[in-house]
């Protein structure tokens, strides 16, 4: 049975324009149309398979045997790092390299990047670097990396002083987004992608926030076609944005709402993720977009109600809205106060005049964040 009508496809512009294809089954081998989609992709006759130990379990093999039907005669290993925000560094990305070396990768070469954000940023700066840029495929199996790392072409590792200080921008030859591989990631990661979802709702378009308001369920039950939908409008946006904006000198900084805020709250648990009371990525993001709305309220941009409601979506996917307890305004203000956004004059922020309107702020006095962040932290 053809599942053909229900793949989306985004088309992204810029000096390497490429698609991405969005459905379900997309990875299965025995599936009519895969491996021609693929070996329309891949250029050589070398691949690296790059993956991490959560997600190469799963889907690896799949991926090889699809590889194979697409070009039997494909060269091909497998490098398997361990899974964490904390591998994505110069030393993994060193030991990836060497698996290109120890392949033979030719210059025509495909790097595929099957996981996470983790996984696409170190596999696509490997790919960038490798013979001065080879071609990388991004197989993305979280909501985040379909909905936001997957668009843009930006790659990097991070070092002790920062994430992503190491990187290069490197588009990929096409993004093939499985929503098959969403039903065995984990809820949490599941909510924490739906929070960059929501973000694009109320920064470009209010109609998409009611949208989800209507199908919270649907996306919270992995509901393949609700999902293919929420992931291709959320592409479509970014694709418009980074077309306009290919190397972050404007437009594209709205895509950084809730994220001064975020930055902020993870950098001052320590980027601890992972523990049980800290606030991942995603979390992190939907903190501070409330925040941000509730600072556009503050400084006379917006009325109250819409951050009201954009509050009751993001508590609709079980995200938290509330700042974590013990987190001190005055050591918040001063982690913005280093963010590569302020200057001289205050803070900087992406701010809103309601839903589906945002815009840069620049220059907000430290006294009106410290009051929103004070009311934050009495809920």
């Amino acid at each position: 049975m053809s599942h053909a009508h229900t793949y989306r496809s985004v088309e992204v512009a810029g000096d390497a324009p490429y698609a991405i294809t969005i459905g379900p089954g997309l990875l299965d081998p025995a599936q009519p149309g895969n491996a021609m989609r693929l070996a329309h992709v891949l250029r050589g006759r070398h691949a690296l398979i790059v993956s991490d130990s959560h997600v190469a379990p799963l889907y690896a093999d799949r991926v090889e045997a699809l590889l194979r039907a697409a070009k039997p005669q494909m060269v091909l290993a497998r490098w398997v790092m361990p899974a964490g925000e904390q591998e994505k560094t110069l030393a993994r990305f060193g030991e990836c390299l060497d698996a290109l070396a120890a392949l033979g990768a030719t210059r025509d070469a495909t790097v595929i990047a099957l996981g996470g954000g983790v996984v696409g940023d170190l596999a696509g700066f490997a790919a960038a670097c490798w013979m001065r840029g080879v071609d990388c495929l991004q197989l993305p199996t979280t909501l985040l990396s379909m909905v936001d790392s997957s668009v843009g072409g930006k790659t990097a590792v991070d070092l002790p002083q920062g994430k992503n200080l190491v990187g290069a921008f490197h588009p990929p030859r096409a993004v093939i987004a499985d929503t098959t591989t969403l039903r065995t990631l984990p809820d949490r990661e599941l909510r924490a992608g739906l929070a960059e979802v929501v973000k694009y709702g109320a920064i470009f378009d209010a109609d998409f926030l009611d949208w989800l308001e209507a199908h919270a369920a649907a996306l919270l039950a992995r509901d393949d076609a609700a999902m293919a939908e929420a992931i291709a409008r959320s592409c479509e946006f970014k694709a418009d944005v980074v077309a306009r904006d290919p190397y972050e000198h404007g437009h594209r900084a709205l895509l950084n709402f809730g994220h001064t805020f975020g930055h902020a709250v993870e950098a001052e648990q320590g980027y601890a993720g992972s523990g049980r009371d800290a606030l991942n990525h995603g979390e992190a993001v939907a903190v501070g977009m409330v925040l941000a709305a509730r600072l556009s309220t503050t400084l006379g941009l917006a009325s109250a109600g819409g951050a009201t409601r954009l509050e009751a979506l993001l508590d609709r996917f079980g995200l938290p809205t509330a700042l974590p307890p013990g987190l001190d305004a005055g050591a918040l203000i001063a982690r913005m106060r280093l963010d590569k956004k302020a200057n001289a004059d205050g803070l900087r922020f992406v701010l809103w005049d309601g839903a589906g309107a945002a815009r840069v702020i620049a220059g907000v006095a430290e006294d009106a964040v410290r009051a929103v962040l004070r009311a934050a932290q009495d809920n």
